[in-house]
């Protein structure tokens, strides 16, 4: 039998092994930004072009290297942070697998421009698929400048399951802010397509917070500090009241890196238990700081995910360490002793002795006699007496006439019959006997028909009756909308204001009025009708939320899922009670729609059941 195990070539090696390292242009930033870093750099620029598709370009002010470091360090396994197996384990740098490099220059074409201090020029290195194509001395400064041009050229398939540039750009994003966030004291800036999209200069960890989630996120955050034998804990936690719908502002570093750990995240949910809504994530920003040898990094090709040693200490300190900031810094509550100026006593009768007010009563008065005002200066005080406009014997003047009395004949009185308006809704005694709705525990909605009985989810039909009525709206583009009697203004982070500027015209179909769209803010005039104006920040932080969880692609339906998303804000709650006619509107609202058995997200709305099925219950 002939052999039929092989070596593969190397440039398909390099390929197989870019799947690991590269799948998307955020894994090449977040590469790149870390290798700058282990560099040593203080400033480093980020450009990209059409979402990193086209450029991904990282420029650093690090040491550089040599022309012989250049050339090696595309080679795979070429690395200048280990030396031996038991470096694993005390690993203070980012990027030690010698494998990025290697991976990007194997699908994209690449261009490397470095120069060491001390010398006068630098390296010039070009690569595509593997294969150099040239090396040659270049000007340059100090540092190194590196530039991934049409990722995925050689593997159009991989190409082709890349996502809009929309969600590219989101992860890149995502990937710039893991790395600004873990060094604050390194100056960033990102620049996407000519336009500059951040600029963090160097700074302490909450100016670095401020500057990348905006302003308002200063005055919701509360300090973190704890430091123990086998754990320090330093950054900050958001105020229960300002949880978001999103997980958006979570982010543990471990050592400086990003990390992902579900078993930590519990921990502070569980320091927030009681404080925060359901649906509802709390921000945290939070460096923790271990010894390297009580922790694996090298147990995920993407090195988010960390093994720790002793997982259930570290998850009781930081439980206790976020409990014990919220209540010091937060949940006690807070007095106000701002005074009354209205209270304070005068300069002028600051040195006045308070005189006693006296009563005089005149014993004497008497309101059927004409009475002129009497006043005494006697004392301080002064009584007054009014004189009646008339006397009282007037208000009979005029009931009789030239000493006849009048008399009336109330036989010929006739009684002005009010009008008999049809009610919208009839309401008697025999509809009272006939009613066919029930409400079961504010959550089910309960209606007779013929075959028996049908039984609907009040929530879930609600859900489908906006959605489909969302959905005329946007399709017609033609809807109503209230004017708000203040302007609205909301904040939102970049990342945010990018899905919402997407959706603007979608949101206006449906009835939003936007009078200004800022680079962090928004500021809103008018809403769709039955949308009251404390919902409106819900509803678009829920918008946002199904955006980032959808991850749209090209195929994406913006105007399907801001239906879903605002029916789903806005349907009756599980636990609302509703009256009869309430209750009848939404049945016969439902059998309207044009699929009334399932609710948007394609779950049933109601069940029915037939007389042979309780028959069958009771054999």
């Amino acid at each position: 039998m002939a052999d039929i195990i092989q070596l593969l070539p190397d440039h398909v090696a390099n390929q197989i092994a870019a799947g690991e390292v590269v799948q998307r242009p955020a894994s090449v930033v977040k590469e790149l930004l870390e290798n700058a870093i282990d560099a040593g750099a203080n400033s480093i620029k980020l450009i990209v072009k059409d979402a990193g598709k086209a450029l991904i370009q990282v420029i650093d002010n690090g040491k550089g290297m040599s022309a012989t470091d250049a050339r090696l360090s595309f080679e795979r396994h070429a690395t200048s942070k280990i030396r031996s197996a038991e470096d694993l384990f005390s690993l203070n740098t980012k990027g030690f697998r010698g494998e990025a490099l290697a991976s990007i220059a194997a699908i994209a074409h690449v261009e490397l421009k470095t120069k060491l201090d001390d010398d006068e020029l630098g390296t010039l290195i070009e690569i595509e698929g593997s294969t150099i194509k040239s090396q040659e001395v270049t000007v340059t400064p100090k540092g190194t400048s590196l530039s991934v041009k049409n990722l995925f050229f050689n593997i159009p398939a991989r190409r082709n399951f890349l996502k809009s540039n929309n969600v590219e750009l989101r992860h890149i994003i995502d990937e710039f802010h893991r790395v600004a966030l873990a060094h604050p004291t390194i100056t960033f800036a990102m620049y996407h397509n000519g336009s500059e999209s951040f600029n963090l200069p160097e700074s302490n960890y909450r100016q670095r917070i401020v500057n990348i989630f905006g302003g308002k996120t200063n005055e919701k955050l509360v300090p973190v500090e704890e430091e123990t034998e086998v754990l320090k804990i330093s950054g900050f936690v958001g105020k229960p009241e300002f949880a978001k719908r999103t997980k958006s502002e979570q982010f543990f570093f471990v050592n400086n890196r990003f990390i992902k750990s579900a078993y930590l995240n519990h921990a502070i949910n569980s320091a927030y238990e009681g404080l925060v809504k359901d649906g509802s994530y709390p921000s945290y920003f939070l460096n923790l700081t271990v010894d390297p040898k009580t922790i694996d990094i090298n147990i995920h090709p993407t090195k988010t995910e960390i093994k720790f040693d002793d997982e259930h200490t570290l998850y009781a300190i930081l439980r206790s360490s976020v409990k014990h900031s919220l209540g010091q810094f937060n949940i006690a509550p807070v007095l106000d002793f701002d005074r009354d100026n209205n209270l304070d006593t005068p300069y002028d009768y600051k040195d006045k002795n308070a005189s006693t007010p006296t009563i005089e009563v005149d014993r004497s008065f008497n309101p059927f006699q004409d009475e002129k005002p009497v006043s005494k200066s006697s004392g301080v005080s002064t009584s007054y007496r009014k004189e009646p406009a008339a006397q009282w014997e007037s208000l009979y003047v005029g009931l009789e006439s030239k000493g006849t009395k009048v008399e009336h004949d109330f036989s010929e009185v006739e009684f002005e019959s009010e009008s008999e308006n049809a009610s919208l809704f009839a309401e008697d005694k025999l509809v009272e006997t006939t009613q066919t709705t029930y409400q079961l525990h504010n959550k089910y909605i309960i209606s007779t028909i013929k075959s028996g009985m049908l039984i609907l989810d009040q929530h879930r039909s609600h859900q489908r009756v906006l959605y489909e009525g969302f959905l005329k709206h946007l399709t017609v583009k033609e809807a109503v909308s209230q004017q708000l009697l203040f302007p609205l203004t909301l904040e939102f982070t970049s990342t945010e204001m990018e899905s919402l500027r997407q959706l603007k015209e979608d949101l206006e179909h449906t009835g939003f009025v936007f009078s200004s769209f800022k680079d962090k803010a928004i500021e809103i005039t008018g809403v769709p009708i039955n949308v009251p104006e404390s919902e409106v920040s819900i509803i678009l932080e829920q918008l946002i939320s199904d955006v980032e969880q959808e991850v749209p692609d090209s195929n994406f339906s913006a105007t399907d899922l801001l239906a879903k998303s605002m029916s789903k804000s806005l349907a009756i709650k599980t636990g609302q009670s509703l009256t009869r006619l309430e209750q009848e509107h939404l049945v016969n609202s439902l059998f309207a729609c044009k699929e009334p058995s399932v609710s948007p997200t394609n779950r049933i709305t109601f069940i029915t059941m037939s007389v042979d099925d309780f028959d069958k219950k009771f054999m």
